[in-house]
């Protein structure tokens, strides 16, 4: 039996506090692997301006490449619709039923799992990692099946990144140089 991270997000694009908060989780709680798992319809951000899925995917590969541990799943592209968390690990599941998952979440995220489709549901069958920044308050716990592991704090948002590149400034030591020079030929994000 595997422990398998799972890592969700747009990923527009991955940066290195995606791939921090990866190994950190996958040495805390000795997972096998972290499955990288981009969203191709976010439920939050239904009608946001993603760029191409291909892009998205192209630029996780290219961020994960150079670590053996991190995988990337394309599991949430195999359905239509929203992607929820729980129709993702149901599915993971049936695939994968020897194996047990974790779902990988920012600090921030645990105070709002209670909002979250179907959560009594998805607390039976899987277990959250909750990524918890130095100084940052949590309220308790909704389930011993959520476990809080510290990480460095790291304040990179795919958002900000997106605006420097329009802007035509550095994103250097934001993101890996493969995913810059991705982002650079295929001129993304008004870059090119």
């Amino acid at each position: 039996m595997k422990k398998i991270g799972l890592l969700g997000g747009t990923f527009d694009p991955p940066h290195f506090g995606h791939l921090i908060i990866a190994e950190q989780a996958r040495e805390a709680c000795c997972l096998d692997e972290v499955w990288f798992l981009p969203t191709r319809i976010p439920p939050h951000k239904v009608g946001s301006n993603l760029c191409s899925d291909d892009n998205r995917i192209e630029m996780v590969k290219r961020a994960i490449n150079s670590n053996p541990f991190f995988k990337l799943s394309l599991i949430e592209f195999e359905r239509n619709g929203p992607s929820y968390t729980i129709e993702t690990v149901k599915l993971l599941l049936e695939k994968h039923s020897d194996d047990h998952f974790y779902f990988i979440i920012g600090g921030d995220m645990v105070n709002f799992l209670p909002k979250w489709k179907k959560i009594d549901e998805l607390l039976n069958l899987i277990t959250f990692i909750g990524m918890q920044r130095p100084g940052h308050r949590f309220e308790q716990l909704i389930s011993e099946k959520i476990v809080m592991v510290a990480t460095p704090q790291l304040e990179i948002s795919s958002s900000e990144i997106r605006e420097r590149l329009r802007n035509n400034k550095s994103v250097r030591y934001l993101l890996p140089e493969a995913v810059i020079d991705y982002i650079e030929e295929e001129g993304i994000y008004g870059k090119g």
